[in-house]
């Protein structure tokens, strides 16, 4: 659910009507914003707190009260007086300060190591451009992520961006994570507000009952959970379903290798790569032995009716256009298309419009680009014009990928981070889709559960593992895929 500043503020009223109370949001809001930072931060570090003087602030200090208890160094840096403080606020203040040796520094100390950046400057009842102390110290915190390595988290918003617009009339923290309370504020999915939110999460907070004109919705693990549920003991291979991978051509065959491999990995019961004669051999030699490698004479040979879903395009060349429009028109069962079908499939978009079964489309921008110039829309809007247009599911890929389909509400993805900017990304996700709807999931649950994995398993590589954003590739995502199911299952932010 997506609501505007005012329908956020309108449901808390109705809350505390109806007997929730400021300081239990507060306590829930703040241990919600600390067990997702446990989910990053696996081991205590120092955080540096800024704190302002409304209730976001008090947020921030039950988060730094709780790290604190846990092994983490804390400093404060408040932006008001102790006197100017909401008195909630001020009284989590003075519980933190009961603890030893936390730091409150009039201006910020020279430290070494991890350093987390938590933005509790400005809530959603803040518009405007930030003046004054808060300006400062939102100039502060920016300089330490971009020179020391610092990540920001920002309480519910980035301070001075507007929650309901998006807009940013003067500075704003650049967070890489966003922990917003209760619902997704409007303004955080807008596109140009992506760069400064960061990844997404999302507390909940109970007893608020939020009411909102907009469908569109968040994946989290929460709400996406329900659809994975644990396999029945007596399943076996054919349950989860045989999954066909058209992909890799001359100096591309490691697109097939990626493909079929994360396919393998997200749980497809059968992975058959079918190669034509020039690429059989070595890709037979090369993909993990889970993966069954196929002789076609050409792409009209691939036994269909033994499938349950076939995915094709990764790595694939230009010169069998005419084969691939043919496959995604006429193929009898669900396909998921990518890379090179798509851009044959740019030649004539009418055929998506005789699709005999589902299709998932999995665009980058610049390959949606061919088959549905964006003329200026929103990245929302150019989704949900296409999928209006045509009656396909689209995924369209992105740092807030966007799951689309005709008369269903909008999806925004809320994992990843800049270190899938790579090549091979979106191979994987083509072959993890695919082995979602192998197993039974529409394409539209697939798309959703695909993306969140995907993106999950690449934090998980750098967070948990021994990857940063520079080095991370498409193997270690594919590695970490069965910790990122593991992480959905237990319900993590």
């Amino acid at each position: 659910m997506i609501v505007t500043a005012q329908q956020m503020k309108a449901a808390e009223e109705l809350a505390f009507q109806s007997g929730a109370t400021p300081e239990g949001l507060m306590e829930i809001a703040g241990e919600g914003i600390a067990r997702c930072i446990g989910q990053f931060f696996p081991y205590p570090a120092t955080a540096v707190l800024y704190c302002g003087k409304g209730h976001n602030g008090g947020d921030g200090l039950i988060v730094a009260h709780l790290l604190k208890k846990i092994g983490w160094n804390i400093i404060l840096r408040v932006a008001s007086s102790a006197s100017e403080l909401a008195p909630l606020t001020r009284h989590q203040l003075d519980r933190l300060n009961q603890l030893e040796g936390v730091l409150v520094a009039d201006t910020f100390p020279k430290i070494s190591g991890p350093l987390l950046l938590l933005d509790g400057l400005l809530g959603i009842g803040f518009s405007g451009a930030p003046h004054g102390s808060i300006q400062e110290l939102i100039i502060e915190m920016n300089a330490l992520r971009r020179n020391s390595g610092g990540y920001t988290v920002a309480m519910d918003l980035p301070s001075g961006l507007d929650a309901t617009t998006g807009e940013m009339p003067g500075e704003c923290v650049h967070a890489d994570l966003t922990v917003t309370l209760g619902a997704v504020k409007t303004g955080l999915v807008t596109d140009a507000a992506t760069a400064v939110v960061g990844r997404l999460a999302v507390v909940e907070l109970p007893g608020v009952l939020i009411e909102s004109v907009d469908s569109a919705s968040i994946s989290t693990a929460l709400s996406l959970r329900g659809l994975l549920p644990i396999r029945d003991y007596d399943s076996y291979k054919g349950t989860y379903g045989h999954i066909g991978i058209l992909a890799g051509s001359s100096g591309f065959l490691g697109a097939a290798r990626l493909c079929s491999a994360a396919a393998v990995h997200a749980g497809g019961g059968l992975v058959t790569l079918y190669a034509l004669p020039d690429f059989h051999d070595l890709l037979a030699s090369t993909c993990i032995p889970e993966v069954m490698v196929q002789r076609i004479a050409s792409y009209s040979d691939i036994p269909i009716n033994q499938l349950d879903v076939l995915a094709l395009g990764p790595g694939l060349g230009p010169e069998h256009h005419e084969e691939l429009r043919g496959l995604v028109r006429d193929c009898q069962i669900p396909c998921v298309v990518d890379a090179e079908a798509l851009n044959a499939v740019a030649n004539d978009p009418s055929l998506l419009s005789q699709c005999v079964a589902p299709r998932l489309l999995t665009p980058h921008p610049g390959e949606m680009e061919r088959l549905f110039p964006c003329d200026g829309r929103t990245r929302r809007h150019w989704a949900t014009d296409f999928t209006q247009k045509y009656p396909v599911t689209l995924l369209l890929k992105g740092a807030r990928t966007i799951i689309a389909e005709r008369g269903a509400p909008v999806i925004f993805n809320s994992t990843g981070n800049p270190g899938m900017g790579s090549g091979g990304m979106g191979d994987v996700l083509t072959g993890v889709c695919a082995a979602l709807i192998g197993s039974g999931h529409s394409c539209r649950e697939a798309a959703a559960l695909g993306a969140w994995l995907c993106g999950r398993a690449a934090e998980i590589s750098i967070f948990h593992g021994t990857e940063s954003q520079e080095s991370l590739s498409a193997s270690s995502v594919i590695t970490h895929l069965g910790a990122a199911f593991i992480s959905l299952r237990k319900g993590d932010c």
